[in-house]
């Protein structure tokens, strides 16, 4: 394809949501460069779900089987009570779950997702390049200016602000700043086989507990085990400056069940992950510059969205771009950018706001855990009314 042929980009920031967008831009033929400030391409993390929202995405883009060959199709979504590890709810994610979502619901490595897309995103023509920062975007009439930290200045027809929840550049469109959840997260994955579990898991089981969840699923062909512990850090509400440290990773699991406090010991601890999201702003655009990914909309991850919605972002930006974009002419970018934010930030929004409910919901202590805990056994997991919404988005026959 080339409805994109002449049209100049420039990214700033190379994880998930840039490096996907680049891939989307460059398969419509468009001239795309990346500048990423890390040394080299790579993602700082472990397990990552991507539900058919995001499977979908990557099937249009001839990218799933190949992630699914790096991957695991878990069978259920399993809800668990911390303390007492009574199964409380289960989602079947088997044959009438992908039919009715147009794909499935799959766990994958972080770095594998990333590494295929960087590998797809070159094949397609992209220019993707490491160790370079970029400091400011400016537009100048029909053109942006893109300055990187070697002293250079970089001229496109628009350029996407992706760079993170930390992003430099939404200071040109917001003054907010992230915004804690009081929760961290320590992740760790070991070979399958060298943790002792009480029945084999093939499926992401989620254990939900008061000011704390511990999540498990195979990953890599079921060679190794991810585990995810996450929980309220008394740290932060005491004003301690690194707050959520490994000092308070036993104690905030003290209260639950042996096959969450066995999984502890399997945690990496030189490094933890204090939970941010920022507050939804219905405006990404300045100029020619649109924010994207984590820049716009960063959600804390109970809805396992986060990746996937920078998929979608991608996916919207290059449909949207390669249908208005004109042969021979020139392309009405500002109009398109406005349309691409109209059309992504109230499902972006919705997202982050609903994360932040479900948070709130896994965690809830005393009489209100155990009303919780009647919903979920009451629950009708075959009837997909409450998760249409965020599954079946933009699905077309």
């Amino acid at each position: 394809m080339s409805n994109l042929k002449n049209a100049r980009i420039i990214i700033a920031g190379g994880g998930i949501g840039g490096v996907a967008n680049a891939l989307a831009l460059a398969r419509e033929g468009a001239n795309v460069t990346l500048f990423e400030r890390a040394a080299q391409f790579g993602e700082v993390g472990a397990g990552l779900q991507v539900g058919p929202h995001g499977a979908r995405i990557l099937d249009s883009w001839g990218l799933l089987d190949e992630v699914l060959s790096q991957g695991v199709l878990p069978k259920n979504l399993v809800f668990r009570d911390a303390i007492t590890a009574e199964v409380l709810a289960k989602i079947d994610l088997g044959t009438e779950y992908r039919a009715r979502y147009g794909g499935p619901y799959f766990v994958t490595h972080r770095s594998d997702l990333h590494a295929c897309l960087v590998a797809a995103a070159r094949r397609a023509g992209a220019q993707l390049h490491t160790g370079i920062t970029v400091t400011d975007i400016v537009t100048d009439g029909d053109k942006v200016l893109v300055t990187t930290d070697d002293g250079a200045t970089h001229e496109a027809d628009i350029a996407l602000g992706v760079d993170g929840i930390k992003s430099r550049l939404r200071q040109k469109i917001s003054d907010d700043h992230p915004v804690s959840s009081a929760y961290a997260a320590y992740r760790g994955t070991t070979p399958y086989d060298e943790v002792p579990l009480e029945e084999d898991i093939d499926d992401v089981v989620g254990y939900i507990g008061p000011h704390c969840h511990f999540i498990q699923y195979p990953l890599r062909g079921g060679q190794i085990l991810n585990q995810v512990a996450v929980f309220e850090s008394p740290g932060y509400h005491r004003g301690i400056q690194n707050w959520g440290g490994p000092e308070e990773l036993e104690q905030a699991f003290a209260h639950c069940h042996p096959n969450v406090q066995g999984g502890i010991g399997y945690l990496w601890t030189d490094h933890w992950w204090p939970m941010y999201d920022r507050e939804p702003i219905d405006n990404w655009v300045d100029g020619r510059m649109i924010l994207l990914g984590d820049a716009a909309h960063p959600p804390l991850q109970y809805l396992a969205s986060g990746a996937v919605m920078a998929l979608e972002d991608a996916k919207c930006l290059a449909d949207y771009a390669s249908q208005h974009y004109p042969t021979g002419g020139n392309p009405a970018w500002p109009k398109i950018l406005k349309e691409v934010n109209q059309e992504r930030a109230p499902r972006c929004g919705r997202i982050q706001t609903t994360a932040r409910m479900w948070g709130e919901l896994w965690h809830l202590d005393g009489t209100a855990r155990i009303a919780r805990n009647e919903l979920f056994r009451t629950l009708d997991t075959a009837n997909y009314r409450y998760t249409d919404w965020l599954w079946n988005h933009n699905k077309t026959a």
